[in-house]
């Protein structure tokens, strides 16, 4: 060592040139050997391949995979380079073998190539094959065998090698010709491929066939001859066949693939996909479309969270159909009308801030809001409905009354802490209408807020009554991620614990489709709260449903907007959101967040909080901002006389003799919608003739509303139709005087109806009762 720092030392210029070579040759091999474009592959959560997308210059070319199969391993190392671990690049005696054999036959016929020189020829793609370029090779390689491994350099080779046709690399040659994972491949499956690089034009379906089972089963008796299989593997391996048509690649989850491409691109990414439920609900989408399409109803999106983890398990963007239908389409991310789907976050706001109890009373009655008039699914009206059951029937007139007494601008609110990204407007203007589906959402943004919802839940209850800051957080799509719940807090993030806890006990009562009505009589059944929503129009009908475990989403439509008739949410996506909850475990039902509630008593009929005139109360837990709520205002205390059939007062009876009596008592309105729904209904005795009435009287308008616009059609002979007006009187006995633009028209008693004929335009209803009670109703006539 000495001797040479002196000779270099003496010979400057021979020590100046040997640096700059040694420079050369540690600085000639790239830092990265393979620049080019490879395939966008996805794997489910146990790394089961989902699907690829072919490499930007039409490669099936998988990216660099550095785990090698055993049975892979041995077939291309006895086929290619016996001596692979042994030489330090290049292999001289197999060098000159070639040189000699080529220099007899006067043409290149032989390489005598290791596989960390043709790992070389193979990131130096396009190079002529001459002796110049053999040259630049060896030095390459044992440049390379300086800085990677041996294992490195042999997953290099089987990640770039050709295997016939467009498919380069072991894991998409395993997948095009044998359908499988390359761990997965038989002896006779791996000498197969084993041999391709060498020649890749042998793979060709139906073409030199004798050829590549020739060369296959001289691998195979090598390795036998090595002992690396034994003779019976021998015998059954060469026994099999050859591959023929290339598969197809798995196509699981083509809309998720597309979407993970768009941020990464050529890159083997593992999803949270759960691979045995994704191609279970493919199925179900492919059958309930194969039904829908009959009625023309072509597109279906499903997406499955998993809530303790908020893992994506399913991610079905669009059903099976055909590209006049948008079958590329991604419709999880796409904004579509929300229908009735908001409802249950604002009955659970109007819990958590207090303003109702799950089954307080909410007026269900024609109602009209300026322009704005909106009506039940069924035309039909209640009088009054409880809130609970306004939610699980999807009532829409209840509905609107409650966004308009808890306030637009609220809820919006609210709707944005729930990220709904959607909601592109201020409140003002989506106005009433955001209740019934004026706004846009999309399924990804619904489904992960329910499965927050769920999660409150759960956290509340299983971690000493706390909540978690990062709740509402997105949903994870790549497996190596983990939800980061953020910090522990006493404070709610959005609602607290019990008022979801109370929706999800309304959602519970939600009528089952067609068909699945008996749900509640087994003992098994999944006890899932859930909702439905459906567009105007018919343009969308949604359905989704949790339970503590898992968040199921789904939307049925047609991606270009076109309602169709049938297309409601209980009728179209309800069957595949139970359908898919028949293929996961079941769960227990959510437990009560004590904590966050209190058992108080309650007024059977008006579901609010037991007065002393209630006359059939229960005891139930409700939220704690509940107890603010006002006791009931439907029960009050009359007096009657000792026949229990008229009210009386001390003016027309005595004291000792009056009956006092509790009675349930709705306004006129109310009361009139809700005798045809409740017949045992009892109305309000009348004061006996000799007393002196101290109640008070109220009237509405039952038809038409203030500030309407009324059309009088023709009948068959031309004439128009007379406009029936109709009232409301808390004393139907009594007589009511109508006037029309202060001109007197009649008058009824009982039933108050009155028709009449106006002209066009506008017109002013007076109505005048016997104590002189007034009220009037501005319309528009149009004929």
């Amino acid at each position: 060592m000495i001797n040479i720092l002196a000779y270099l030392k003496k010979h400057k210029l021979t020590a100046v040139f040997i640096v700059i070579l040694l420079l050369a040759y540690y600085f000639c091999l790239p830092k990265q050997l393979f620049k080019a474009p490879t395939t966008t592959v996805i794997t489910s959560n146990n790394k089961q391949l989902l699907g690829a997308l072919i490499a930007k210059d039409g490669q099936w070319r998988f990216p660099q995979n550095d785990t090698i199969p055993e049975k892979f391993k041995s077939c291309i190392i006895h086929f290619e380079d016996e001596y692979f671990y042994k030489h330090p690049g290049f292999n001289p005696i197999s060098i000159f073998k070639a040189f000699k054999d080529n220099l007899k036959s006067g043409k290149i016929k032989r390489g005598g190539s290791t596989i960390t020189q043709q790992v070389i020829r193979l990131s130096r793609a396009g190079k002529s094959r001459n002796y110049l370029e053999k040259l630049k090779e060896i030095i390459l390689a044992t440049r390379l065998e300086f800085s990677a491994s041996k294992n490195k350099i042999l997953a290099y080779y089987c990640s770039n090698a050709p295997f016939g046709g467009n498919v380069v690399g072991l894991d998409a040659a395993s997948w095009r010709y044998f359908n499988r994972n390359p761990s997965q491949l038989s002896w006779a499956e791996n000498a197969t491929l084993a041999v391709l690089p060498n020649a890749p034009s042998l793979i060709y379906p139906g073409k030199n066939q004798a050829l590549l089972l020739k060369k296959r089963n001289r691998l195979l008796k090598k390795l036998l001859n090595k002992n690396k299989i034994d003779r019976l593997t021998y015998q059954l391996a060469i026994a099999e066949g050859l591959p023929q048509k290339p598969y197809p690649l798995p196509r699981i989850a083509p809309h998720l693939l597309q979407k993970i491409a768009k941020t990464h691109l050529g890159k083997r990414v593992q999803t949270t996909i759960d691979k045995r439920i994704q191609e279970q609900v493919n199925i179900i989408v492919k059958n309930h479309y194969q039904q829908l399409s009959k009625n023309e109803i072509f597109n279906v999106s499903v997406l499955i969270l998993d809530v303790r983890t908020r893992k994506v398990r399913c991610y079905i963007g669009n059903s099976p159909t055909d590209k006049a239908h948008q079958k590329d389409v991604d419709v999880i991310d796409k904004p579509r009308s929300t229908g009735s789907i908001l409802k249950p976050f604002l009955y659970a706001a109007m819990l958590d801030s207090g303003e109702m109890l799950p089954h307080t009373l909410i007026p269900d009655i024609p109602s009209q809001f300026g322009s704005y008039r909106p009506e039940n699914y069924n035309k039909e009206y209640d009088g009054v409905v409880p809130a609970s059951s306004a939610l699980s029937r999807s009532l829409n007139v209840p509905a609107v009354r409650m966004l308009q007494k808890f306030g637009v601008d609220r809820f919006h609110h609210f709707l944005k802490k729930l990220h709904l990204n959607d909601l592109k407007y201020e409140a003002n203007h989506y106005g009433l209408s955001l209740i019934l589906g004026g706004a846009e959402s999309n399924l990804w943004d619904l489904t992960k807020s329910y499965a927050a919802l769920a999660s409150t839940i759960n956290h509340y209850t299983e971690r000493s009554s706390v909540y978690y800051t990062n709740e509402f957080c997105e949903p994870l799509l790549f497996a190596e991620e983990e939800i980061n719940f953020g910090e522990k807090t006493f404070d709610k993030i959005v609602f607290d614990a019990a008022s979801i806890y109370l929706t999800f006990e309304s959602l519970l009562k939600v009528n089952r489709p067609e068909g699945d009505e008996n749900w509640e009589f087994f003992d098994d059944s999944k006890q899932i709260a859930w909702k439905t929503g459906t567009s105007f129009g018919f343009r969308d009908a949604w359905a989704i449903g949790t339970t503590t475990e898992y968040v199921v989403g789904v939307w049925v439509g047609n991606a270009d907007g076109e309602g169709r008739p049938g297309l409601v949410g209980v009728q179209a996506a309800a069957p595949i959101l139970f359908d898919v909850f028949d293929l996961l475990p079941n769960s227990s039902w959510f437990e009560k967040p004590l904590d966050e509630m209190k058992e108080v008593s309650i007024c059977v009929k008006s579901g609010h909080r037991a007065n002393s005139n209630c006359e059939s109360t229960k005891t139930a837990f409700i939220q704690l901002s509940g107890l603010k709520t006002a006791p009931c205002p439907y029960h009050i205390l009359i007096h009657l006389d000792k026949t229990a059939q008229y009210q009386v007062n001390s003016s027309c009876e005595e004291v000792s003799n009056i009956i006092h009596k509790s009675w349930f008592i709705l306004p006129p309105l109310m009361e009139y919608y809700y005798t045809f729904k409740n017949p045992f209904y009892k109305p309000l005795p009348r004061f006996r003739a000799d007393c002196i009435g101290t109640d008070a009287v109220s009237m509405a308008f039952i038809y038409p509303k203030e500030s309407s616009t009324v059309f009088l059609p023709k009948d068959f002979n031309g004439h128009t139709n007379e406009l029936i007006l109709k009232v409301a009187h808390s004393k139907p006995e009594i007589s009511l005087f109508w006037y029309v633009d202060e001109v007197f028209v009649g008058t009824t008693r009982d039933i108050h109806t009155m028709a009449i004929l106006p002209k066009q335009g506008p017109h002013i209803i007076t109505v005048m009762d016997s104590f002189g009670n007034e009220m009037t109703c501005n319309i528009e006539i149009s004929k």
